[in-house]
């Protein structure tokens, strides 16, 4: 068994890394090819990861040309407990306003409220939310190296 086979995380142990972990880093192709990276906060459905954005922001902008999305959520401050998870896939732009307002929910509740004074559905109003449906995964766990997988 290779090294990078004894890391790789099991489906269940991905599924709970991604449920504890508090962001995600998304990378969308901006209209000249670039990379744009950003940072957000989320929650699991299933599989995929969901956050939502503002309407009018570059990833959305980005993802209404290209669908494409990759993220990664990471952890770790030494080498012998890096974990991580890579998803890259096609992203889904939910825009009604119903759908929105619970996913907002779901992130209020994940991180304790957003700051928005419990009333979301003005802030829910400027945004869309947006599934990451994941095609590829690749994962990490330097933390099985110690233990032999």
């Amino acid at each position: 068994m290779s090294a990078r086979d004894r890391i790789t995380m099991t489906d269940a142990e991905v599924a709970t890394f991604l449920a504890g972990a508090r962001t995600l880093n998304v990378a969308t192709l901006g209209p000249d090819g670039t990379i744009h990276l950003v940072a957000m906060w989320f929650v699991m459905h299933g599989t995929s990861p969901v956050f939502w954005t503002y309407a009018r922001s570059q990833k959305t902008r980005n993802l209404s040309r290209d669908r494409r999305l990759s993220a990664l959520a990471e952890d770790g401050a030494t080498y012998d407990t890096l974990r991580g998870v890579q998803l890259a896939g096609t992203a889904e732009i939910i825009d009604d306003p119903a759908r929105v307002l619970r996913i907002g929910e779901e992130l209020s509740a994940k991180y304790a409220g957003l700051g928005h004074g419990g009333d979301l559905s003005r802030a829910a109003a400027k945004r869309v939310a947006v599934i990451l449906r994941p095609l590829r995964t690749v994962s990490w766990d330097h933390r099985k190296l110690a233990t032999g997988g």
